[in-house]
């Protein structure tokens, strides 16, 4: 077992010598790269030949020339030495998960909920470099944009692996301050005589869900302010500008506090947003992702 070892080894360092040799372009100055003397180098490629019974490098007193043998050795060398390399980083991060986390999440959730979070991340794993970018974007990743991403909502079939965070409720919410200038609605339809801010999403004529007796339905409603995020809606509806509809979680501190108070709650539809982690899975997650995925099902459920 321990011959084996060596060889495995010894062979692996002989790929490193013949790429320093080829990428470098002499004897010489692989060696001193590697802290080797040339005809320890050139002694490492005349093996690797005799092995192979080919010749890889051709000589002369300017140049290393590749035969077209070295140049399919040279691919495969490097395809090797990336391998082993990959493997032992992901070995390694087994036991002390390191390197950058590209993170996305939508501006609210992950200002409101996520970022609060990183402080504990980070204490718990200080080799794991976070770059967060909080954006209401989908950005790709499957094309490598992210490493992981929060989305809110059914997820599109994209392959990618996903584990379920949480879900969040809709509320309709004014300040007290709105509801004594303008009057408090009583029932959905009071809502058409009230300035109702929008999400600006939507390409269609924008309605809020309510149901009563049973039954589902939608109100159109409108407004003077669109935003594309609850945190903007709700600070809008706290400085008194008007009522808005957004998720429990973006006004869940102005809720306690009563600068917001909920509106129509015997008409709340109960529909729910679902909230995942997705990330690309595969045979290898590396240590970095699924510790932070991990910590978030813990945290933010």
């Amino acid at each position: 077992m321990h011959a084996k070892t060596t060889d495995g080894a010894d062979r692996a360092r002989a790929l490193e010598i013949f790429m320093a040799a080829v990428d470098l372009g002499s004897f010489s100055a692989a060696g001193r790269a590697l802290d080797l003397t040339p005809s320890a180098v050139s002694r490492t490629i005349d093996r690797i030949e005799t092995r192979l019974g080919v010749r890889l490098l051709l000589r002369s007193t300017r140049a290393l020339t590749l035969t077209a043998e070295g140049r399919s050795y040279l691919l495969a060398a490097r395809r090797i030495l990336t391998d082993l390399n990959d493997v032992e980083q992901q070995i390694a991060d087994q036991g002390a998960p390191r390197g950058r986390l590209r993170i996305s999440a939508a501006q609210s959730h992950g200002r409101l909920c996520v970022v609060p979070l990183l402080g504990e991340f980070m204490r718990l794993y200080p080799n794991i470099l976070v770059d967060i970018a909080l954006t209401d974007t989908l950005v790709d990743v499957a094309g490598g944009q992210a490493d992981v991403a929060i989305r809110f909502g059914p997820l599109a079939d994209s392959g990618l692996m996903a584990r379920k965070l949480g879900e969040t409720g809709r509320v309709i919410v004014a300040s007290p301050d709105y509801l004594r200038r303008a009057g408090t609605p009583c029932v959905p339809e009071d809502l058409h005589d009230h300035n109702c801010l929008n999400f600006n999403f939507r390409r269609v004529e924008p309605t809020w869900p309510f149901r009563r007796g049973g039954e589902d339905f939608a109100l159109s409603v409108k407004g003077t302010i669109e935003a594309n995020n609850g945190e903007t809606l709700g600070e809008l509806a706290v400085q008194g500008v008007g009522i808005t509809r957004v998720g429990k979680f973006s006004v869940a501190a102005e809720l306690e506090s009563g600068s917001l108070v909920p509106l129509l709650e015997e008409y709340n539809p109960g529909d729910v947003e679902h909230i995942h982690a997705v990330f690309v899975g595969g045979g290898n997650i590396p240590a970095r992702i699924r510790v932070f995925v991990d910590f978030l099902v813990d945290n933010l459920r």
